[in-house]
């Protein structure tokens, strides 16, 4: 007898990442022609069966509403904007309790990790969360394993931290279902040549790239990153290091095209911008987690940085100032002698 196809269900939220979407159905549909035979299948729903409005400002139809009767293997929430603007709603809350209650898998692509975790579905267990994203979900959901890394999968759970993941996660979707002969016959459809395995950790933006004195440099931003709350200051940075404050200037210029303080600034400035956006945190809270000792000093740089004050800086929208680190500045080229 032929077996059924493995049913997916893909729950559209609004300001969903319609790269999400694609990312997520491409791998699929590749299996289903790779095989030459249906043996997955999927549905595209909502909450109320009505067209959803993707990140990208497309209305995009569904199949039909999520519904108990449709008896899903997998269910994956997409959400990407805002993931405030879900928290908290009974409605949501009681669909995603009633599918896992059934024995459907439950997922989170990209925020939607976030509605899973508030739905308190992801307690107890690892969520592969976006680094933009990650001290927020910790400070909001601290009974989840929130990880820096690019998806999980245990225990009839499954996240992905958006981007190139969501292929990623579909692929071991693919291997687990239909065999790894088969995915790899997608990844090399898509190009994609050797999967990376889930605890391979995230690419961070800002990370000083290669060249001289990076091992140093990387040591330091590590140590900084410890230190938010209470910064180091720069003689001391040097000491731990065991490299002179003159070195570690030097070497953090020529690898970042930045001072160490004005790197360290921007490094509580990114921390205190997303607990901002993404938690519900006070601004004296953030302000003292992110190394501020004095409100006023915060909020003055804070305006100075973003344009506006701290205090208008709570949702995380398309619209919402972003932090943009300065690009490292070219080496110049070799001279001809």
């Amino acid at each position: 007898m032929k077996a059924r196809p493995y049913k997916v269900g893909f729950l559209l939220l609004p300001e969903f990442s319609y790269f999400g979407l694609v990312a997520a159905v491409q791998p699929l549909f590749l299996a289903n022609w790779r095989a030459q035979e249906a043996r997955f299948s999927w549905q595209k729903l909502s909450l109320d069966g009505t067209p959803v409005r993707a990140s990208n400002g497309s209305a995009v139809a569904v199949d039909s509403a999520l519904s108990a009767r449709q008896h899903l293997d997998v269910l994956l929430v997409l959400a990407c904007f805002d993931p405030k603007q879900h928290v908290g709603q009974v409605r949501l809350r009681t669909a995603l309790a009633r599918a896992a209650a059934a024995g459907t898998e439950i997922g989170g692509i990209e925020t939607g990790s976030e509605v899973l975790a508030d739905a308190g579905l992801l307690d107890g267990h690892a969520a592969a969360v976006h680094w933009e994203n990650l001290d927020g979900f910790r400070e909001r959901y601290p009974r989840v394993n929130a990880r820096e890394q690019i998806f999980t999968a245990e225990r009839g759970r499954m996240t992905c931290a958006g981007g190139t993941t969501v292929i990623e996660l579909m692929l071991h979707l693919v291997r687990r279902e239909a065999g790894r002969s088969l995915a790899e016959e997608v990844a090399q459809e898509m190009l994609l040549g050797r999967p990376r395995p889930a605890v391979q950790r995230q690419l961070h933006a800002g990370t000083p790239g290669s060249g001289d004195g990076d091992g140093v440099v990387r040591a330091a931003v590590e140590l900084m990153k410890r230190h938010l709350d209470e910064p180091l200051p720069g003689d001391e940075l040097a000491r731990r290091l065991k490299v002179s404050a003159r070195h570690l200037r030097r070497h953090f210029r020529r690898g970042t095209g930045t001072t160490t303080s004005g790197y360290y600034l921007g490094l509580r400035l990114s921390r205190a911008h997303n607990l901002l956006e993404q938690t519900d945190l006070s601004v004296t809270e953030i302000a003292q987690t992110s190394g501020f000792g004095s409100l006023e000093h915060f909020s003055r740089v804070y305006r100075k940085t973003f344009g506006c004050a701290p205090s208008r800086d709570r949702h995380q929208t398309l619209t919402a100032p972003l932090y943009r680190r300065a690009p490292r500045p070219r080496s110049p080229a070799p001279t001809k002698g």
